[in-house]
């Protein structure tokens, strides 16, 4: 018999999440980065056949769903793409709310329903609108973002001397303005946009240092968000693109590199605590942030931020495996 799994398919912002139902095995350890390190060691063929080709694409991301051992937590999850597994991810934990109330694993309650979601990072807290019928908008608060270097300037190839600001909104993102690049958002293709992210991805890996206070495994750079430049107050969105893990690119607007930018506009005083600013994506879906409060990650001032956004279904599916199959999973670009 083939080897099956099932999974429920959504997007948020374009952005896809592909959450496992069924046949993914169950995962050891006692913490959830212990089960983070299993699947990497010991299952990875079926991250590969999942987010890879023939079954999936350069740009595909998915949910594992595992056994929370955090006492506050509804769910518990592991995220996979086609480079590994990261520590936090927004628009999956805003999918992952709606889905956890319309599957019930969460029971809805008007007009909110809240749901504790454990990810590799910690604990994350969503809200989503329920109307007695069927969920809709989500928001969620995550772990304390942090700049972990603001205003440093790198080499980086082909473009010489880059000042950006690294920041952390649940993993470590490279911030820096496309101009820095010469590049334009909206008119720059989007090919270029990759190539030079990537370029200062793999600069600042080597060059600048990264610690998090809570654990040596979220402490690596996830990638880099390209911006407008536009941090400083406005009623109009913001645009950025983020590039991460393997020259990923982020179809919404990357809940976790809200928390980065929020934090680092909020280090420069550039937003006020409460103050909703809009981050727009390049497929033109926008999420909400803000900052609630002021707060610390270990010794580095911090803030909580709130992320919003909407999730929607399209469809599921049941994936084989072959047991004569001989074609490994393979990644294109």
């Amino acid at each position: 018999m083939p080897f099956e799994i099932t999974t429920t398919e959504m997007h948020t912002g374009g952005e896809p999440v592909r959450i496992v139902e069924s046949g993914y095995p169950p995962l050891r350890g006692a913490t959830i980065l212990d089960k983070r390190r299993d699947a990497r060691d010991h299952h990875d063929r079926l991250r590969r056949a999942l987010m890879l080709e023939p079954r999936g694409h350069a740009d595909m991301y998915g949910v594992i769903p595992v056994e929370p051992d955090h006492p506050e937590a509804d769910i518990a999850v592991l995220f996979m793409h086609n480079e590994g597994y990261s520590t936090m991810c927004g628009h999956a934990v805003l999918a992952l709310a709606r889905w956890a109330v319309d599957h019930g694993h969460v029971a809805g309650t008007a007009p909110v329903t809240e749901v504790a979601i454990q990810v590799p990072s910690g604990l994350v807290r969503a809200a989503v609108d329920f109307d007695g019928h069927r969920t809709g908008a989500a928001r969620f608060l995550s772990v304390p973002s942090f700049v972990a270097a603001a205003d440093v300037t790198v080499e980086v190839p082909g473009h010489g001397a880059v000042t950006l600001d690294v920041a952390y909104g649940g993993a470590f993102y490279a911030l820096v303005p496309a101009a820095a690049l010469g590049l334009a958002l909206g008119d720059a293709p989007i090919g270029d946009i990759v190539a030079a992210a990537w370029a200062v991805t793999r600069t600042v890996a080597e060059q600048v240092p990264l610690h998090h206070p809570d654990d040596p495994d979220l402490a690596f750079l996830y990638g880099t968000i390209v911006t407008d430049g536009r941090d400083a107050s406005s009623e109009q969105p913001t645009r950025n693109v983020c590039v991460f893990a393997d020259r990923q690119v982020d179809r919404s607007p990357t809940g976790s590199g809200v928390q980065a930018r929020i934090a680092a506009m909020r280090s420069r005083g550039q937003v006020e605590l409460g103050q909703v600013r809009r981050f727009e994506s390049l497929t033109g879906a926008v999420f909400t942030g803000r900052a609630l409060s002021e707060t610390f990650a270990g010794e580095v001032p911090a803030v909580v931020v709130e992320v919003g956004g909407t999730a929607h279904y399209t469809g599921t599916a049941t994936f084989t495996l072959e047991q004569d199959d001989g074609l490994e999973p393979f990644l294109v670009r």
